[in-house]
């Protein structure tokens, strides 16, 4: 495949399955070809940017990895990131009570009744997902004067995590947070834009991963509660598999898993518990099991 600047762009069958195969093994992702005209236009737009003047050139650098910024650059522009403040909120409601009570007596009974509490929000996108934990927090959790929290963030796509550390955000992000909350925790910043106080930002910590690369998620270990919502129905069984185990990996015994209302762990992998909770299903790593 090759083309100018005025020439259509298109991939032929044998580059578009040649690129598929490695860009699933690389992340987890998988697209099907009712998603080719989206690779495609993602694609073009990379092999532009990088200079080169073919598909063949482009990936070929790829594969070499003697550029490792060409793939953060592809990863960027295939990974979706549709998110707003408050996004399945009864999740939240389900951690401020009973999630957390239940994590502080388990604290309590280990030794550490002051925290800290960690959570993890993976993928975190721009940040509206662990920013919205945090105000939840302080606006609803009367523990959260006596107990410490650690709120991380993790995503695959390095532009999202920028993004999410400016905390810069518009009308639609913002459309379901309630105007005192606004006004108490964001500032104008011009054009019709809002950023979050710099006392939240500062409280979550952001990092890079792809939650399928087993060697990078064991950096993270003891969260008492993870949200991954919304990602694990982009991968395949293998995938799926490798993701929640990961996950499993990085839970304290006893932590709780929050997925998509979409998503169901009892379809992937038998290694956490369903627990029924009042505001609808979470997963548990269950206690005393170990990696």
């Amino acid at each position: 495949m090759t083309s100018t600047a005025t020439e259509p762009f298109r991939l032929s069958d044998a580059e578009f399955e040649r690129f598929r195969e490695y860009f699933y093994k690389r992340t987890g992702i998988q697209f099907t070809p009712g998603k080719r005209y989206f690779v495609d236009k993602r694609i073009e737009a990379c092999v532009r940017a990088s200079g080169h003047g073919t598909f063949g050139a482009w990936f070929g650098a790829l594969r070499v990895g003697d550029r490792p910024q060409l793939l953060q650059e592809l990863t960027n522009q295939l990974t979706v990131n549709e998110t707003y403040f408050l996004r399945e909120d009864y999740q939240f409601d389900a951690l401020l009570d009973p999630v957390l009570p239940r994590v502080l007596a388990e604290h309590t009974r280990a030794g550490r009744p002051s925290g800290p509490v960690k959570i993890l929000s993976l993928p975190c996108s721009t940040g509206e997902e662990p920013y919205s934990i945090a105000i939840r927090l302080l606006e609803e959790w009367p523990q959260i004067d006596r107990v410490d929290v650690e709120i991380h963030a993790a995503d695959i796509d390095s532009d999202v995590l920028d993004r999410a550390r400016h905390g810069s955000y518009g009308a639609r992000s913002l459309q379901r947070v309630p105007k005192p909350w606004l006004e108490r925790h964001f500032h104008a910043a011009g054009a019709g834009r809002y950023q979050i106080d710099e006392g939240i930002r500062g409280a979550v910590t952001f990092h890079r991963v792809n939650v399928c690369e087993t060697p990078a998620m064991r950096k993270f270990m003891d969260f008492d509660v993870v949200f991954c919502r919304n990602v694990l129905i982009y991968f395949d069984e293998l995938s799926s598999r490798r993701a929640a185990e990961n996950l499993f990996g990085v839970m304290r015994p006893g932590g709780y898993l929050f997925l998509g209302h979409a998503e169901s762990m009892s379809r992937i992998s038998p290694i956490f518990v369903p627990e029924r909770l009042p505001q609808g299903i979470a997963y548990q790593r269950p206690t005393g099991a170990r990696p």
